[in-house]
C-alpha cells in the first residue's frame, strides 16, 4: 500500500515537510549533529542553548563569552551539515539570554524557541533591530492557554506582532516542567485538555492581525499515532525530544543513550530541581543520594539562570547534566519523557523519521484522514 505523507508545518515563510520539531535539550544532548539530521529530514531540528561551555569551563574565565562563541559555533556547524530548517531553544531564565538571542539574530537562525519563563520583556535595540525582520522567526513555549494568552496580548500591546508559532507543552514532556507536582497526573492539565484552550487564544489573537500563528503541542509525543492523535485535537505539528535521544545522530554519548532503550516505566520519576520545579527523570544512584538528602559538593563555574540560589542547592543542576551527557551517569541524570520506556532501539534519524511516518499512515488507514 502507499504510505500517507504526513503533512506540512508551515511557520510563515518556512515549510517543514513534517510537522515535527525536535525538542531543543541540554545540557548538550541536541547539538548541531540531531539538529542537522532532523532537518535533513524534513523536520525543525533545534539546538539547546544551555550550557554550551560547561564541558569547556575549567580553563576559561569569562563563561558568558564562551556560551556565545559555542553557541555561534554550534549555529554554523549545523549549517555546514545541513540546509533544512534550524532553530535554537534559548531559555528565558538563563542569565546571558539576551547575548544568545543576539548571536542567534545575527548568525539568522530559521527560528528561535523561548521557554522557562514568560519572554514578554526584551531590550529595545534588540526589538528594533531584529523583531521585525524576516529572516528569524520567534517561538514561545507555554503550558497552559492562560500564559499564552498572556504573551499573546503583552505582544500586540509592546511590540505590535505576535509569535510566528506557539509550542504548548504538556506534563508528560521531559526535563522541567511548567506544572505543579499535583497537576502533572490531573486530567483537568493533560495535554489533550490544555490544547483546546491555547488553540482558542491563538485564533483569536491571530484573527487580530489577520495572520495564521501555527500551534504545535509536544510532552508525551512517541509514534506516529501519538502525531496523529495530536494533530487531530488541532495542532498544526509536534514537538518530540526524547524520541530523538535514542538516534545515532544524538550528540550525547552512547552511555547515556542507553538508558533511554533500559529503563523501565518504574525507573521514570518526579524529582524536584535545585531550581524548585518539578521535573522528569530517570532513576539512579546519583538521584537517590539526593533523595536521602546528601548534598553534593559543587563549585558553580557559572550562574546560568537568574533563579538559581547556589546556598540553598542540593547539587550543580548543570554540571549534573552534563556529566551525565558525557557519560559520567553517577554523577548527574538524564532528563526524560513520560512515555520514554517504550524506546527499545538506538536507531539513525532517518529510520525514526521513516517509523514515525509508518505509524502515522496505519492509524490513517485505520481511522481515515484528520478533519
Amino acid at each position: 500500500m502507499n504510505k500517507i505523507k504526513m503533512p506540512e508545518l508551515k511557520i510563515g515563510n518556512l515549510v517543514a515537510k513534517i510537522p515535527i520539531i525536535q525538542g531543543g535539550m541540554g545540557v548538550g544532548i541536541s547539538l548541531s549533529g540531531l539538529a542537522a539530521a532532523v532537518a535533513n529530514e524534513g523536520g525543525i531540528g533545534v539546538i539547546s542553548a544551555v550550557g554550551l561551555g560547561i564541558e569547556k569551563c575549567k580553563s576559561v574565565i569569562n563563561f558568558s563569552d564562551l556560551n556565545q562563541r559555542c553557541l555561534r559555533e554550534e549555529i554554523r556547524k549545523a549549517r555546514d551539515k545541513s540546509s533544512g530548517i534550524i532553530g535554537v531553544n534559548i531559555m528565558y531564565a538563563l542569565t546571558d539570554f539576551e547575548d544568545l538571542m543576539k548571536v542567534s539574530f545575527e548568525e539568522e537562525i530559521d527560528i528561535i524557541f523561548m521557554g522557562a519563563g514568560l519572554p514578554v520583556a526584551f531590550p529595545k535595540d534588540m526589538v528594533e533591530k531584529y523583531f521585525y525582520s524576516d529572516k528569524t522567526k520567534l517561538g514561545v513555549i507555554v503550558s497552559s492557554g492562560r500564559a499564552a494568552k498572556l504573551i499573546l496580548r503583552t505582544w500586540l500591546s509592546r511590540f505590535n506582532r505576535l509569535p510566528d508559532v506557539i509550542v504548548v507543552e504538556g506534563p508528560q514532556a521531559g526535563g522541567h516542567l511548567g506544572f505543579k507536582k499535583e497537576q502533572i497526573d490531573n486530567p483537568d492539565f493533560a495535554l489533550e485538555t490544555i490544547l483546546p484552550e491555547v488553540i482558542k487564544n491563538v485564533k483569536e489573537y491571530s484573527a487580530k492581525i489577520g495572520k495564521k500563528i501555527p500551534v504545535v503541542a509536544g510532552g508525551g509525543v512517541n509514534s506516529g499515532e501519538d502525531i496523529y492523535k495530536v494533530i487531530a485535537l488541532g495542532a498544526d505539528g509536534v514537538q518530540m525530544g526524547s524520541r530523538f535521544v535514542a538516534t545515532d545522530e544524538c550528540d550525547a554519548t552512547q552511555e547515556f543513550k542507553e538508558q533511554f532503550i533500559s529503563c523501565t516505566e518504574d525507573d521514570i520519576e518526579i524529582i524536584k530541581s535545585p531550581l524548585g520545579l518539578p521535573g522528569r527523570a530517570i532513576k539512579n544512584s546519583f538521584l537517590s543520594d539526593v533523595a536521602l538528602g546528601k548534598k553534593v559538593p559543587f563549585k558553580c563555574p557559572w550562574k546560568c539562570l537568574k533563579t538559581c540560589e547556589l546556598e540553598k542547592a542540593p547539587f550543580c543542576i548543570a554540571m549534573a547534566l552534563a556529566n551525565a551527557k558525557l557519560g559520567r551517569i553517577n554523577h548527574g541524570f538524564a532528563f526524560c519523557g513520560a512515555k520514554t520506556y517504550l524506546i527499545k532501539q538506538i536507531q539513525s534519524v532517518k529510520s525514526l523519521v521513516s517509523d514515525l511516518g509508518d505509524g502515522f499512515s496505519k492509524i490513517v488507514k485505520e481511522l481515515g484522514p484528520i478533519k
